[in-house]
C-alpha cells in the first residue's frame, strides 16, 4: 500500500542511546522532515513498554514500544521501528498491532524489511517519507549523519576511558555533554567535524591521576542494552564514579561498519565455531581481547530471556577460567533496583582491587 506522507507529518523513532541526534540529522537535514526527538528515558517509558508487552517480550521490545507511545503522546505521525540483530528484528509488527489495538492513528514503517536492501530500495522509501526528496541531499544527510554516530562513538569511549581518573572532578562529563549537546543541534557537516575536533582535543587537554595500577573493566553484551545507559541503570557511570576505567567495543560503528562478524569469528575459534546469533560473535571477540589485553576484570550484560547471549555465558566462563579473569554477570528487567547494582558493583570493583594488589 502506497503511503501518502505530507511534509508537515512529524517522523519518530525508539530512543536508543546517543543516536537519536543521527537520526534526527539524517531526517531533518538529509529528508528536511521534522523529528520528534524525545527527552531521555523515564522509568515511566519502561512501565508504558511492559503494560502493554506480552510477558515473553525482552527488555528492549518493552523500551521500544514505550518510546513509540511516548512519540505518539507528543504529536508524531509516522513510526519507524529500526528492528535488530535477533528477534527484535520480527518485534515491528507485533509492535504496530498493540498500538493500533490501543486507538492509536499513525503510519508505520518497519526498517526489518529494507535490511540486505539495495540503495535504491531505500531511495524509494526516503521518497515515500517526503515525495519532493531531492535524492543528492539525502545521500549526503545520511552519510553526515552516520559520521555524527561515529564521532559520538569516539567521544564516548574517550569519556568512560578517562572519566574516572580526572583530577577536576567532573571535566571530562563538562567536555562530553557540550558535545552532545552540539550534535543535537547540529545543522551541518562543519559543526559536526568541529564539535568534534574540540571535544576530543579538549579531553585530550584534561589533567588525569594516573594510578599504579588502574583497574580496567571491559563491557561486553547483549546489543541495546549494553549501549542504552537508561536500560543497564547508567553501568558505565557508575563505574565511572568508582574509579575504574572503562572499555565497552559493542557500538554502532564497531558492530556495523568496522568488524563484520564473519570476521571476527576466526579470532574466537578456540571457543566457538560458529554463529550464536545476534551479537555473541562480538561479545565473545570482545571478552577474549580484553582477557589477553590483561583487563581486570569483565561485565556481561544481557536483558532478561535473550537467549543468544545465555548461550554465550558457558564460553565466557572458559575464557574467564582460563586468563583468570573475573565476570560479571548482569541481567536486566523491571525488577532490578539501582541500589542492589551499587552494591554488585561496588563489591565487583573492591575485589578486583585486592586481587590486583595481591598480584602485584
Amino acid at each position: 500500500m502506497e503511503l501518502k506522507i505530507d511534509d508537515r507529518k512529524k517522523i519518530a523513532f525508539p530512543r536508543i542511546s546517543h543516536y537519536n541526534y543521527a537520526i534526527k540529522y539524517i531526517v531533518e537535514q538529509g529528508l528536511a522532515a521534522d523529528y520528534v526527538l524525545l527527552p531521555p528515558a523515564t522509568r515511566k517509558t519502561m512501565e508504558l513498554g511492559s503494560k502493554y508487552s506480552p510477558d515473553y517480550a525482552c527488555a528492549p521490545f518493552k523500551h521500544t514500544l514505550g518510546s513509540l507511545i511516548e512519540a505518539l503522546e507528543a504529536g508524531a505521525d509516522i513510526l519507524v521501528e529500526t528492528g535488530g540483530l535477533c528477534r527484535l528484528d520480527a518485534y515491528g509488527e507485533l509492535q504496530e498491532e498493540i498500538l493500533r489495538e490501543l486507538g492509536y492513528q499513525f503510519e508505520f514503517i518497519n526498517l526489518a524489511e529494507y535490511m540486505g536492501q539495495k540503495k535504491s530500495s531505500w531511495l524509494k522509501l526516503a521518497k515515500r517519507l517526503t515525495p519532493k526528496m531531492n535524492p543528492a541531499r539525502m545521500f549526503t544527510g545520511a552519510y553526515e549523519g552516520v559520521k555524527m554516530a561515529e564521532y559520538m562513538d569516539e567521544i564516548e569511549a574517550l569519556y568512560y576511558q578517562n572519566a574516572g581518573l580526572e583530577v577536576q572532578p567532573g571535566s571530562f562529563k563538562k567536555v562530553y555533554r557540550k558535545f552532545l549537546l552540539q550534535m543535537q543541534t547540529a545543522e551541518n557537516r562543519r559543526e559536526i567535524r568541529d564539535a568534534y575536533q574540540n571535544a576530543k582535543q579538549q579531553m585530550e587537554d584534561l589533567e588525569l591521576k594516573l594510578p599504579e595500577h588502574t583497574i580496567r573493566i571491559g563491557i561486553v553484551g547483549e546489543y541495546f542494552t549494553v549501549m542504552d545507559q537508561h536500560s543497564n541503570q547508567f553501568l558505565q557511570e557508575k563505574l565511572v564514579g568508582l574509579g575504574a576505567s572503562v572499555y565497552r567495543f559493542l557500538n554502532v560503528t564497531n558492530c556495523h561498519f568496522r568488524a563484520k562478524e564473519p570476521a571476527l569469528r576466526p579470532r574466537i575459534d578456540e571457543y566457538v565455531r560458529f554463529n550464536m546469533g545476534t551479537t555473541t560473535t562480538w561479545t565473545l571477540n570482545a571478552a577474549l581481547d580484553y582477557a589477553k589485553q590483561g583487563f581486570d576484570g569483565i561485565i556481561h550484560v544481557k536483558s532478561f530471556g535473550c537467549t543468544p547471549e545465555m548461550d554465550a555465558i558457558p564460553v565466557l566462563q572458559n575464557i574467564s577460567k582460563d586468563y583468570h579473569i573475573p565476570i560479571l554477570y548482569l541481567s536486566y528487567d523491571l525488577q532490578e533496583s539501582d541500589t542492589g547494582l551499587d552494591t554488585r558493583l561496588e563489591a565487583f570493583y573492591d575485589m578486583l582491587e585486592r586481587k590486583k594488589k595481591i598480584l602485584r
